[in-house]
């Protein structure tokens, strides 16, 4: 059934993102662990209300967001009825063109897409939305710069929709505060859809995202997320760029290493 975005009011979404008064830590002796990239590293402690910063200045610089986006558009989709909350009815059948990652080579769902990064997928996700219904979900969620004038199915990959890695800390906040004019239900297949690992005291989720140049050279990864310990949230975004090697993969190596130096992770 076809769902119609809640209307929100945008000051409530900064009260959630603003967080002015929050508490800011800079771990710049951190800076070791990007292993020769440039990067960020941005994590928000629910409990304590606390940011914990590698290389601010770089947190604060837009960028694209490569598939980190797929956590949103998916839930763009499931709002606007594109997408079923049956993962089984979201099965979208492959074209038969081979592409060069061979878990892309076949049927995908929500699911499957979510994990393996599929483009072709979520480029038919994009085509049915439409560009004004997405335009306006991005307008009302205030990601990023909110530019889809890339194109309906280009505009989140090295494109012009830009986010900057506090940016995606803090929409993940709202998104998990329920700040965010998306159905309860929606958000649980996307945290479903996330999960990495599970256990009686630790929950992790995140998503990676990589994007190369002309040459096929991975000059920038992503990974964002939310490490739940013991009922306490912590958010996270790791963003890394160089002239090969960046990858997602890359991305949540860092992330893991940050969060095991800082003891959200054991």
């Amino acid at each position: 059934m076809k769902r119609r975005i809640l209307p929100v009011l945008l000051c409530l979404f900064l009260a959630v993102s603003g967080a002015q008064a929050s508490e800011r830590i800079e771990r710049d002796d951190l800076n070791r662990l990007f292993d020769g990239f440039t990067g960020s590293f941005v994590l928000y402690d629910e409990a304590a209300d606390r940011y914990t910063v590698i290389n601010e200045a770089q947190s604060e610089i837009r960028r694209t967001p490569c598939s980190t986006f797929k956590m949103f558009h998916a839930l763009i989709g499931l709002d606007a009825g594109v997408l079923d909350r049956d993962d089984a009815k979201t099965l979208m059948r492959w074209d038969g063109k081979p592409s060069s990652v061979a878990v892309w080579n076949r049927d995908q769902t929500l699911a499957s897409a979510m994990r393996n990064s599929v483009v072709w997928y979520f480029r038919r996700v994009a085509a049915a939305i439409g560009e004004r219904r997405m335009q306006r979900a991005l307008d009302r969620i205030g990601y990023g710069n909110r530019d889809i004038s890339g194109g309906l199915t280009e505009f989140w990959l090295q494109s012009s929709l830009k986010i900057s890695p506090r940016e995606q800390v803090d929409l993940l906040r709202a998104l998990y505060a329920g700040s965010l004019p998306f159905e309860p239900g929606d958000v649980e297949i996307i945290k479903r859809n996330l999960t990495l690992s599970r256990d009686a005291n630790v929950w992790f989720m995140g998503k990676t995202g990589s994007g190369t140049d002309d040459a096929d050279h991975w000059i920038i990864g992503w990974f964002v997320g939310c490490a739940d310990v013991g009922g306490n949230r912590r958010f996270f975004a790791v963003n890394i760029e160089g002239p090969d090697g960046a990858t997602g993969a890359q991305a949540r190596r860092i992330a893991e290493a940050a969060l095991r130096e800082l003891r959200v992770l054991p």
